[in-house]
C-alpha cells in the first residue's frame, strides 16, 4: 500500500473541490443511458459558465465543446461518459442517489467530473495551445449499441488526431493510473440458444427428446471451447448466465433457452469463438435428435490502445503524478463502447485508481456499494489535462 497519494500542481485546490462538488451533484441525480436530459443540461450550463467554448449537442444526450487554441495545430479528443445504471444504491452518504433503482454505479459522475475539471483548467491556459481541443461528454455508454458510435458517425470528431478516455477502477489503488497498449477491454457479446426437443411425461422420457438433458450437455461441452480449444495466454470468457425450461416438475419441457456472454479481445478471435460455439451446439443437439436456434448477437468491439497514443499519456501520468504513480493493469474483459473512437483516430483508455480500504471504495463495478475515493478525480483531470496541453505545445 502506498503512504502517499501523489497530488499535481497542474490542478489547484480550489479546482479539485469544484470537481467533487460536481461529481456529488452527479452522483446524487442519476439517470439511465438515453435518458440523461437533466445530466446533458448541467453538463452543458457548467461548460457554459467556463467561456471560451463552443458547446453543440450532436446526438442524443451527448455534448460536446470545443476549446480553439491562440494558434493553429492538431485536434485532440477527450472523452468521459455520462449514464448511470439501474441499481438501487446501498451507500449512507450525504450524495446517495435520489432516484430510486438509479445509481451511479460504474463512477460516471467521476468521468464527468474529471473532463469538466479538465475543460475549466484548458480553458484557462487557451493561450498556450496551437490547435484545438474536443471534450465529449457522452450518453449511453452502458446500453448497447451504446452512444459512442452516434457521436463518430456525427462527424463531430471528423479529423481529430488523438482521442483519450478515461475510467475509474476501483480494485486499482488511488493515485495509480494505467495507459498500456494493446488490447485492454473485450469485445462484449450476447448469444441466446433455444434448444428444440420434444416434451412429454415425466414418468416416460424415452418417448420424449429432453431439451434440459441436452442444455446440461450443451452447457458442459461450450467450456472446452475456452479449455481445450484456446490458447491458455489468450483470454476468453464463455459465461452461461440464464437457463429457462419447463413450467410443471412432472412434465419434460419441448423447449430450453440458454443464454449468456462471451468475451474476447480481439475480433479474430471473435469470430473463432462464435463459430467453435455454433459447432459444439450443433453436434451436441443432433447427437440427441434435438434442434437449436442459435442468436449471436454482436456486441462493442475489443477496446485497443494505440503504441503512440499511450505513450504519449504514460508521458502525462509521469510528469504531473510521478513514475511511480504508472503501472500497468491487465486486460479487462468488461466491454466498453469506446472503442467505436479508435477508427477515427489513435486512442488510448487509461485507468484512474479509486480504491481506498480505508474510505471502503473498493466494492467491484456495478455493485450497490461502489464509490470512489474523491482524490482520484484530481489525478484524472491532471493526465487528461497534460496530455492536451503537451499534445498541443
Amino acid at each position: 500500500m502506498s503512504t502517499t497519494i501523489p497530488r499535481s500542481n497542474l490542478v489547484s485546490d480550489d479546482l479539485e473541490a469544484r470537481a467533487i462538488a460536481w461529481r456529488r451533484h452527479l452522483h446524487a441525480n442519476p439517470e439511465l443511458s438515453f435518458e440523461e436530459y437533466e445530466t446533458s443540461a448541467f453538463v452543458e450550463e457548467t461548460l457554459q459558465s467556463f467561456g471560451g467554448l463552443e458547446i453543440e449537442r450532436p446526438v442524443g444526450n451527448a455534448v460536446v465543446a470545443r476549446l480553439r487554441g491562440s494558434r493553429p495545430g492538431k485536434t485532440v479528443a477527450l472523452r468521459a461518459d455520462i449514464d448511470a445504471l439501474p441499481i438501487v444504491e446501498e451507500n449512507d452518504v450525504p450524495y446517495a442517489s435520489t432516484r430510486p433503482g438509479v445509481m451511479h454505479a460504474c463512477g460516471h459522475d467521476g468521468h464527468t467530473a474529471m473532463l469538466l475539471g479538465a475543460a475549466q483548467l484548458l480553458v484557462e491556459r487557451r493561450e498556450e495551445l496551437a490547435g484545438e481541443i474536443v471534450f465529449v461528454f457522452q450518453h449511453a455508454e452502458e446500453l448497447p449499441p451504446g452512444g459512442a458510435r452516434g457521436v463518430v458517425d456525427s462527424g463531430v470528431l471528423a479529423g481529430i488526431d488523438m482521442i483519450a478516455g478515461v475510467h475509474l477502477l476501483s480494485n486499482l489503488e488511488t493515485g495509480h493510473v494505467s495507459a498500456v497498449p494493446g488490447s485492454v477491454m473485450a469485445a462484449a457479446d450476447l448469444f441466446t440458444l433455444d434448444i428444440l426437443g420434444s416434451g412429454g411425461h415425466g414418468a416416460f422420457p424415452h418417448e420424449c427428446i429432453d431439451p434440459i438433458a441436452v442444455a446440461a450437455q450443451v452447457i458442459t461441452n461450450l467450456q472446452q471451447v475456452v479449455s481445450r480449444e484456446t490458447d491458455p495466454f489468450d483470454s476468453v470468457v464463455i459465461s452461461v448466465t440464464t437457463l429457462e425450461a419447463g413450467t410443471a416438475r412432472n412434465v419434460i419441457p419441448g423447449s430450453a433457452r440458454i443464454g449468456g456472454t462471451v468475451r474476447t479481445l480481439s475480433l479474430a478471435r471473435r469470430e473463432e469463438v462464435r463459430d467453435a460455439m455454433e459447432r459444439v451446439i450443433a453436434g451436441v443437439t443432433s447427437a440427441h435428435r434435438a434442434t437449436y436456434r442459435f442468436d449471436y448477437e454482436v456486441g462493442y468491439d475489443p477496446v485497443v490502445n494505440d503504441r503512440d497514443a499511450s505513450a504519449a499519456l504514460q508521458r502525462a501520468v509521469v510528469a504531473e503524478l510521478g513514475e511511480e504513480a504508472l503501472v500497468e493493469v491487465q486486460p479487462v474483459m468488461g466491454g466498453e463502447d469506446f472503442s467505436a473512437y479508435g477508427a477515427l483516430a489513435p486512442a488510448v483508455f487509461f485507468w484512474v485508481g479509486s480504491a481506498n480500504e480505508a474510505l471502503g471504495t473498493t466494492f467491484p463495478h456495478h455493485h450497490p456499494r461502489f464509490d470512489i475515493d474523491e482524490a482520484a478525480l484530481r489525478h484524472g483531470i491532471a493526465v487528461f489535462a497534460r496530455t492536451a496541453l503537451d499534445a498541443l505545445a
